[in-house]
């Protein structure tokens, strides 16, 4: 059986490579303390951001809430707010209206790609003012 703090680290990078980050996770101090053979693993506190993305991973939702895509019929990338049935709830970049995609129209977004619709949001905002 692995160590109570091994057990932690597998938790934090599983965590990390499904991009979520619980920054207090740790032994639980009282508990890793004692003689008891098996310690606590305290998870700790998160914003409702990362609650909800979590609950999503563990859902199996694809993809995760709070993350982004690309709606594929017209090129846009939205963040992931929300998933109903067959269809996904997308918000763009930097704000906006948001719109519904058939889940089988989403790609992951690519970084760079992001990066472009928050360049173009931001070009767009600064040429109005």
């Amino acid at each position: 059986m692995r160590s109570t703090e091994e057990v932690v680290e597998s938790l934090r990078q599983a965590l990390v490579d499904a991009g979520i980050v619980l920054p207090s996770l740790c032994v639980d101090p009282v508990t890793g303390a004692s003689e008891e053979p098996f310690a606590l693993v305290d998870l700790g506190r998160c914003n409702v951001r990362v609650a909800e993305r979590l609950a999503s991973v563990v859902r199996g939702e694809r993809p995760a809430v709070g993350t982004h895509a690309v709606d594929a019929r017209d090129g846009r990338v939205g963040e992931v707010l929300a998933h109903d049935g067959g269809d996904v709830r997308l918000r763009p970049v930097g704000g906006g209206r948001e719109w519904d995609c058939p889940a089988a129209s989403l790609a992951a977004a690519r970084p760079e790609e992001v990066m472009r619709a928050r360049l173009r949001r931001t070009n767009h905002e600064s040429a109005r003012s």
